[in-house]
């Protein structure tokens, strides 16, 4: 029996174009309770401070973008903006190799500090997170639409 992770295939994680951004959308859809709206990643593609990554199939099938992650580094410091999965790929670690990926792009910029924010209830996403090594620091209550807590979290090198 085949795994969604086999199923991805040969993948790479390139640089985001807007080109990606319709399967982008989809997949950021899905599951976001904020979704970033086309304008919202085309801005983030624009900011010298930005970097946003694709991770795509290698063997032309569709979806070719099976996950994205976003972030900014100012200085020391570098904040996750955005990471998702395609629904058919969720589960399976295509989210913990965009985490290691991110992680590894930041070390040689001399990064100390990661921060994100994350829905407190979700717990697959905090249980990524900490496997990373990133803490709890703090709430936003009431932060998603009025009604679902943000949960703060950190990670020092």
């Amino acid at each position: 029996m085949v795994n969604a992770y086999e199923m991805a295939g040969k993948r790479n994680i390139q640089k985001m174009t807007p080109q990606d951004l319709d399967d982008v959308l989809s997949i950021e859809m899905s599951p976001s309770l904020t979704p970033w709206s086309p304008n919202m990643f085309i801005a983030e593609m624009q900011n010298p401070f930005a970097y946003c990554f694709v991770m795509k199939r290698e063997d032309g099938s569709k979806p070719s973008v099976i996950g994205f992650i976003c972030f900014r580094n100012v200085t020391e410091e570098s904040e996750l903006l955005n990471i998702g999965v395609h629904p058919d790929y969720r589960q399976v670690g295509l989210g913990r190799e965009l985490m290691q990926f991110y992680i590894d792009f930041c070390c040689p910029l001399r990064i100390k500090t990661f921060y994100l924010e994350v829905n407190a209830s979700n717990q697959a996403a905090i249980h990524l997170y900490q496997y990373f090594s990133y803490q709890s620091f703090g709430v936003r209550k009431k932060f998603y639409h009025g009604k679902f807590d943000a949960l703060l979290m950190m990670k020092r090198v």
